[in-house]
């Protein structure tokens, strides 16, 4: 751990400090205020649902592909065929998480007429967690899904080696008195980010995480992605899924598919061409809002109250965490894991940030 790190490792953070430090960074990049905006509150309001290995920690990698051109600061993503309940972009290799954004705004708006629609982008890469797209049709009372599908990191039952991407998938439910729930997966066992986390802490992992080359599972994640490749959760199911979201996101949209994806971390002499889907559904067009509200409070509850098991002294929504971590977060601030910190100090060098505004230093950001 560098004496930086070791400075800065403990202390907390708070949002408004740290989207205002990584438009700072973005906006060095040559980004427009407007779509640095965009970005960071992505990434800020994932981190501070306690999911840091998709929040700011993306960022030093996607900026890194600004520099390099395979990503484009000024670069638009294009509307390029349109129906009264579907969208379809081409993404340009603009920022991802700018054109996921629009296109989920896309699929929510839609919806407002059509009662569901769909989105898709090509020709794009990595958007940070899907279910930050997945919980903007809340604010609309409408139901939403958010899906990609990513470079092969992932074997599959019966083959040897990466045949898959993990191809994440999240969805976002209202409700009334009762917090939405809401769940982001991916189909592997577990995240990629994860593992790459754990490497870069030199802890062991689960031995049902990843096979070696042979594979063997294994609990060294040092040597991933090198070698290796993650496990599907569940099996043939989360096998399966991940081929659904391959035909929605990948198929359907025009994007690249399995060995067609280029790795948005390691390939950088090559396009990613990942693609995304989005699925917004208009509760009201089906239901009375407040109806299917109640009948989520009464789904909720009885999944809260049924009896516990030993050991247990709660039940938990999925989502429920993760909106108690933002509660506490935007109240009490955070700490940052260290392979976050190292990230962000790596930004600010990048682009001459000073890493002070992490904590309410006294530089400002300049937008356009």
């Amino acid at each position: 751990m560098t004496t930086r790190l070791q400075e800065l490792s403990g202390r907390r953070v708070y949002a408004p400090d740290l989207d205002a430090f990584l438009v700072e960074a973005m906006c060095r990049a040559g980004m427009t205020g407007a779509d640095a905006r965009t970005v960071a509150q992505a990434l800020v309001t994932t981190d501070t649902m306690g999911v840091h290995t998709h929040g700011s920690k993306q960022l030093r990698p996607l900026l890194m592909h600004l520099r390099s051109g395979r990503l484009k600061a000024t670069a638009k993503g294009e509307l390029v065929g349109e129906g009264a309940g579907w969208a379809l972009f081409d993404g340009h290799d603009a920022m991802p998480i700018v054109t996921a954004h629009r296109a989920m705004r896309a699929a929510i708006d839609k919806a407002g007429s059509s009662g569901i629609a769909y989105a898709g982008v090509r020709h794009t890469s990595h958007f940070g967690a899907a279910g930050y797209y997945a919980r903007m049709a809340l604010s609309k009372d409408m139901i939403g899904l958010a899906v990609c599908n990513v470079d092969p990191c992932m074997t599959v039952p019966g083959a040897k080696g990466k045949v898959m991407g993990t191809n994440p998938i999240a969805f976002a439910a209202p409700a009334g008195e009762e917090r939405p729930v809401f769940l982001d997966i991916a189909t592997s066992t577990v995240a990629a980010s994860k593992v790459f986390a754990a490497g870069f802490l030199g802890k062991a992992i689960p031995d049902n995480w990843l096979v070696d080359d042979d594979g063997v599972p294994t609990t060294d994640a040092s040597t991933y992605p090198e070698q290796g490749a993650l496990l599907p959760m569940a099996g043939h199911k989360g096998y399966g899924l991940a081929l659904l979201i391959e035909i929605l996101a990948g198929a359907l949209t025009g994007a690249g598919m399995t060995s067609q994806i280029k790795s948005w971390i390691t390939d950088v002499d090559h396009d990613t061409n990942q693609g995304h889907a989005f699925i917004a559904i208009n509760v009201g067009a089906l239901m009375p809002v407040e109806q299917f509200k109640r009948r989520m409070d009464w789904l909720i509850r009885d999944i809260k109250h049924a009896e516990k098991g030993k050991g247990s002294d709660r039940i938990y929504l999925p989502g429920e965490m993760e909106w108690e971590n933002r509660d506490r977060a935007l109240v009490e601030g955070m700490v940052l894991p260290d392979d976050v910190l190292d990230r962000l100090l790596g930004l600010a060098e990048d682009w001459s940030v000073d890493i002070g505004m992490l904590y309410g230093g006294s530089a400002k950001g300049g937008l356009s």
